[in-house]
């Protein structure tokens, strides 16, 4: 018994091995090709010609320190090195490893890859006051992964990213991090990449505009001719009830009536400048869960503003304030959400207006398409934001 414990505890140390023992190292790559990218290099490169060769592994340093290695199968003739700032060459060590994991010599080569896209983002940086914040817009066309970190100064004095930092990988940011008072205020911002390669800091002074959410107590619901006749005990009031998950706090339009989009109109009883809207789509029970991208909830739609009211024709006298696509985080078929999609929407979401729009005192909510592909719509609640007083 004591043999065979012992037999066990060697192998279990000696760890996983290849299969084969062929201790003969394989033969280098050759004809080493260089194609310097932004942050990153190509290589290609011949293969050697050994029977038992598995991949090829290259191994270098970034600039700031970190160690990196990339490989590729011996299918394949070229590796793609990535995490560079571009502001210094750098030394790349090639091998060829063989099924016994027995490396070649190495192929010694110097990179000097191009300025990494953190640098352009960092140079098309906009940060600007915004209602209850800062707004902050760049440029990032090749939709890299990427950090804004939004820092502000700690009790110590030094300077702490926000929780609200962006991240993201979208080509146009536009995003506001809000919750600020409207006093002047110092933020530094740095954009950074997955590779924790950082740009300089950006440091601004900004007083974000005074922002509130209306009193509901001002608002009443409008009937235009063109609005959509509503179903039953479900008045436009609903949409400033407070009640966020009942049929009978909700707002439905009647999904009988075909007379194109639905409309429907409220009045928020003091001309404002908005910042916001944060709407609530109506949320099915089905099969015990919610669902928030189903039947009626809106899909896209537009919000319409004005400060005297018409028949309810959408001419001039509306000013349109934004058009508006939601979007499914999980990408998961028509009927099918997970916990992403639940916490993207039962919180509400938040639709912004541009600060070029003029200050309004009706609303309209105009429902372009819904998630079952209909022009009827279904909302829980509406919260409107923006300062009366601007």
């Amino acid at each position: 018994m004591s043999l065979f414990t012992t037999f066990v505890a060697c192998s279990e140390d000696q760890g996983p091995q290849p299969l084969e023992k062929n201790t003969t190292p394989p033969a280098e790559v050759t004809n080493v090709a260089v194609e310097n990218l932004p942050g990153k290099v190509r290589l290609t490169y011949t293969l050697p010609s050994d029977e038992d060769l598995l991949y090829v592994v290259a191994r270098y340093k970034l600039e700031n320190g970190r160690a990196m290695e990339a490989k590729a199968s011996y299918y394949s003739n070229s590796l793609l090195l990535e995490g560079f700032t571009g502001q210094s060459t750098s030394e790349v060590k090639i091998y060829a490893v063989n099924r016994s994991e027995t490396e070649s010599k190495a192929v010694t080569i110097t990179v000097a890859p191009d300025k990494a896209p953190i640098y352009n983002i960092y140079e098309s940086l906009i940060a600007q006051p915004d209602f209850g914040g800062i707004r902050i817009t760049a440029d990032n066309p090749t939709k890299e992964e990427i950090g804004i970190l939004v820092m502000q100064k700690n009790i110590q004095g030094d300077w702490e990213p926000l929780s609200t930092s962006i991240y993201t990988s979208v080509d146009e940011i536009k995003q506001s991090l809000r919750g600020f008072e409207a006093v002047p205020q110092d933020f530094a911002i740095v954009v950074r990449d997955k590779w924790l390669n950082y740009t300089d800091t950006l440091y601004t002074k900004i007083e974000p505009f005074f922002e509130q959410l209306m009193p509901k107590s001002g608002f009443t619901g409008i009937h235009l001719a063109n609005d959509t006749k509503v179903i039953g005990t479900y008045p436009v009031s609903n949409l400033f009830d407070g009640q966020f998950l009942e049929y009978w706090g909700s707002y439905f339009t009647d999904r009988t009536v075909d007379v194109g989009n639905h409309l429907v109109t409220f009045d928020i009883g003091k001309t404002t400048k908005l910042s916001r809207l944060r709407i609530w789509n109506f949320s099915e029970p089905i099969g015990g869960q919610r669902l928030y991208y189903y039947l009626g909830a809106m899909k896209k739609f537009r919000i319409w503003g004005s400060n005297t009211l018409n028949d309810g024709t959408l001419d001039s006298n509306w000013t349109l304030l934004g058009e508006y696509e939601i979007k499914k985080p999980s990408g998961l078929p028509y009927g099918q959400e997970n916990n992403d999609d639940l916490l993207a929407a039962r919180d509400g979401a938040d639709y912004e207006v541009s600060l070029d729009k003029p200050a309004v005192r009706y609303l309209r909510i105009e429902c372009l398409e819904n998630w079952i592909g209909g022009k009827f719509m279904a909302v829980s609640e509406v919260h409107v934001y923006g300062n009366p007083n601007f």
